[in-house]
């Protein structure tokens, strides 16, 4: 049997639209989970442990629970920016009665769609541009400006490496603003 000298923790997430969260009914997953819901979730936990030294945060499990009660698009982007502030919100009573250190939190994370709807980059896409886009970009990035996750999709027609170029900096400057976001809500709520 080996044993490991450092035991470290694990962040996973949970994803789910509920019932009435989109216009015609969403049936409970209830004996089984589809492809489309386990890929949401490993993106949310993915991009979450990129704000967490896991080896710090001990022999603890966070599982981030990302309910959707309106789905109009974003709905994974959105559950890693809101995820962020839980699992802050969440970890911060611990490392003020010192159960965990400070730097068991590295830099913050937020994430954002962005489309090319008539050759023009759109961000945060409702289900109606979702739609009609002609590329879907999934952007995660860290409040460094580096990207933790990517997810670009030609819905049509191939798009071209200035489009790509034009749809990365759009979502740089939202992810920015989101993390701004993120840390006032988290600065008001502690």
């Amino acid at each position: 049997m080996k044993h490991r000298q450092h035991p470290g923790g694990w962040l996973t997430a949970e994803y789910a639209l509920l019932p009435r969260s989109t216009q015609i009914r969403t049936l409970r997953e209830t004996a089984g989970l589809r492809g489309r819901t386990q890929e949401i979730r490993r993106l949310i936990g993915r991009s979450l442990r990129a704000a967490v030294d896991l080896q710090k945060l001990g022999e603890r499990t966070c599982i981030i629970d990302c309910d959707v009660l309106q789905a109009d698009g974003g709905t994974r982007t959105a559950s890693i920016t809101g995820g962020y502030v839980a699992l802050i919100l969440a970890l911060q009573p611990l490392i003020l009665a010192g159960s965990l250190p400070p730097d068991v939190l590295k830099t913050p994370v937020a994430a954002i769609s962005v489309g090319m709807i008539q050759g023009q980059p759109i961000l945060d896409l409702c289900y109606t541009e979702d739609s009609q886009a002609e590329v879907d970009l999934n952007v995660v990035m860290n409040a460094d400006g580096n990207f933790i996750e990517i997810q670009g999709t030609a819905e049509r027609t191939p798009f071209y490496r200035n489009q790509l170029n034009q749809m990365l900096d759009l979502a740089s400057t939202a992810c920015s603003d989101l993390i701004f976001k993120q840390q006032q809500i988290i600065t008001s709520a502690l």
